[in-house]
């Protein structure tokens, strides 16, 4: 097995290797050039590359970077160097090379082919400009532009409409090699939660769930009636990080504001019961934030929120302000619902009492308001979904990877991790353009039954990893994994440590 993956990656070449290995096998043989995507290698393509290789002696496989895939908002279902692999194994094929270029003019000009093979779907009508570009730097050096047979056409887009497959452990195996990363550095990350300090500042809310069943719809108007069968209540938002915290072994200090009211009381006797330590600042003005949702099976029929948005008093401010002089620690997260402790003036403020060596982290969960997570800048590591980055960008058209890349060099963060719901992750840190300067991360929920929760325990699990290894890919993938447990679960509940160390075991018997 060693020996075939020796042999697999060894046709995966760069420019400069590939140009070498020509000067010695180019006299006397013909050469052939296929280029495309291959997301998904189907019998088209297999049809396409026997062809070609009919035509050479040596056949080269060059596939589009993941950067300039631009297709589908999302990019490729499969990375790049994954895609380089499927081809590698194929034994037509003699080279793999992946092309960091918008065009693949500059392959064509420095391999000089042959032959360079294009499918069948473009040579119908007119020929398509792009490839008369091509056809021009053929012509340079006596190159022949040829078209394989199309009496079947397959597109890889297609087939994925029809039933994606599911990838989610290949693409996490092939960037754990990529990046040298082992099973065993996940869990020693996890294994040095336990000595981390982290001060969380943020709003909390408290989740109430309703369990019904449908009865019906009245008959006098259009409204569902339903049953009520029994009710639950959480400590959610930010109170809910800092229990994944504290569950997950480190040692929390957790700032918020709740009301002077029933739930407020609620708030504090459930955070000493998890023995957080937390500085629950009484604002008399609000009341406690409640999220109140209506279930049916599997299905929220309604959410009704009970919400007092004003912006938080000076004095409250200023006593935030005072817990980072006192709290020494790691780091610090801001875990930002826009419920009145954040705006653009006091994350200036909270920011700017803040060590240059505090791990600086900010999370924006804003269901049904506006925040802009370029408020905070500057920071180690900043979460936004996709639609907070839409928003503080104010582009509503760019492909995903795009738009993780424009929001990763305005927000001046050194990581970024951009949430795509049940699409999982996309990871961006230095350039946000080079190969391996951005890396997506699929989901790894067996079945979903409340989404709500999975933000929170993707902050927590991936803040603490950070810090504790210093390394984003760990800290992506141990975020990904807790976001997925939860998703697993009904209501906000504490990930355990043991469940991430079972869910990482399951992944490496794959």
């Amino acid at each position: 097995m060693k020996k075939l993956t020796s042999k697999i990656n060894s046709k995966i070449v760069t420019i400069k290797q590939l140009l070498l290995a020509l000067s010695k096998l180019r006299k006397g043989k013909k050469i052939t050039l296929c280029h495309g995507t291959f997301d998904i290698v189907h019998p088209g393509h297999l049809r396409h590359l026997t062809y070609s290789k009919q035509k050479s002696d040596i056949l080269i496989a060059s596939i589009t970077a993941d950067k300039y895939v631009v297709k589908s908002k999302n990019g490729p279902y499969v990375p790049e160097y994954l895609r380089a692999v499927n081809l590698a194994s194929l034994e037509m094929v003699d080279f793999v090379i992946i092309d960091y270029n918008f065009k693949p003019l500059s392959l064509l000009s420095k391999i000089k082919p042959n032959y360079f093979i294009k499918g069948f779907e473009y040579s119908k009508n007119s020929i398509h400009p792009k490839t008369k570009e091509e056809i021009k730097v053929l012509n340079k050096h006596g190159g022949e532009i040829l078209f394989s047979p199309g009496d079947v056409v397959y597109s890889s887009t297609a087939l994925q409409q029809i039933s994606k497959p599911k990838l989610n452990f290949e693409n996490l195996l092939s960037l754990m090699e990529s990046e040298k990363v082992k099973f065993d550095d996940l869990e020693n990350t996890i294994k040095k939660f336990k000595k981390i300090k982290i001060h969380l500042v943020g709003d909390t809310i408290v989740d109430k769930y309703n369990f019904c069943n449908v009865l019906g719809q009245t008959t006098k108007t259009p409204t569902f009636s339903v049953k009520k069968n029994s009710e639950t209540q959480f400590v959610g938002g930010a109170g809910v990080v800092a229990k994944h915290l504290k569950e997950l072994g480190a040692n929390v200090v957790f700032s918020t504001v709740i009301g002077d009211d029933k739930l407020g009381k609620y708030v504090k006797n459930d955070l000493k019961k998890n023995k957080i330590r937390h500085n629950c600042f009484v604002d008399r003005s609000r009341s406690t934030t409640l999220k109140e949702r209506f279930w049916a099976g599997d299905h929220k029929l309604l959410q009704v929120d009970v919400v007092d948005n004003h912006v938080i008093s000076e004095k409250i401010e200023n006593k935030i302000l005072n817990e980072f002089k006192i709290n020494k620690v790691h780091g610090v997260i801001f875990s930002d619902f826009r419920h009145g402790i954040f705006n653009s003036n006091s994350i200036k403020k909270f920011t700017s009492k803040l060590s240059k060596k505090t791990f600086k982290i900010a999370d924006s969960q804003v269901s049904n308001r506006w925040g802009n997570i370029l408020d905070f800048k500057n920071f180690n590591l900043i979460l936004p979904n996709e639609k907070e980055a839409r928003f503080s960008l104010a582009d509503q058209d760019s492909a995903v990877r795009q738009l993780g890349t424009k929001l990763y060099k305005a927000s001046k963060s050194k990581y970024l991790i951009l949430k795509l719901g049940e699409k999982g992750i996309i990871t961006f840190r230095k350039s946000a353009l080079n190969p391996r300067d951005f890396f997506p991360i699929e989901s790894f929920v067996k079945k979903v039954e409340d989404g709500i929760g999975a933000g929170d325990a993707l902050l927590a699990v991936s803040s603490l990893s950070l810090i504790a290894s210093g390394n984003i890919v760990i800290a992506s993938i141990l975020g990904n994994i807790a976001a997925s447990i939860a998703c697993e679960k009904k209501g906000n509940h504490p990930i355990k440590i043991s469940e991430i160390f079972g869910r990482i075991k399951e992944i490496s018997k794959y």
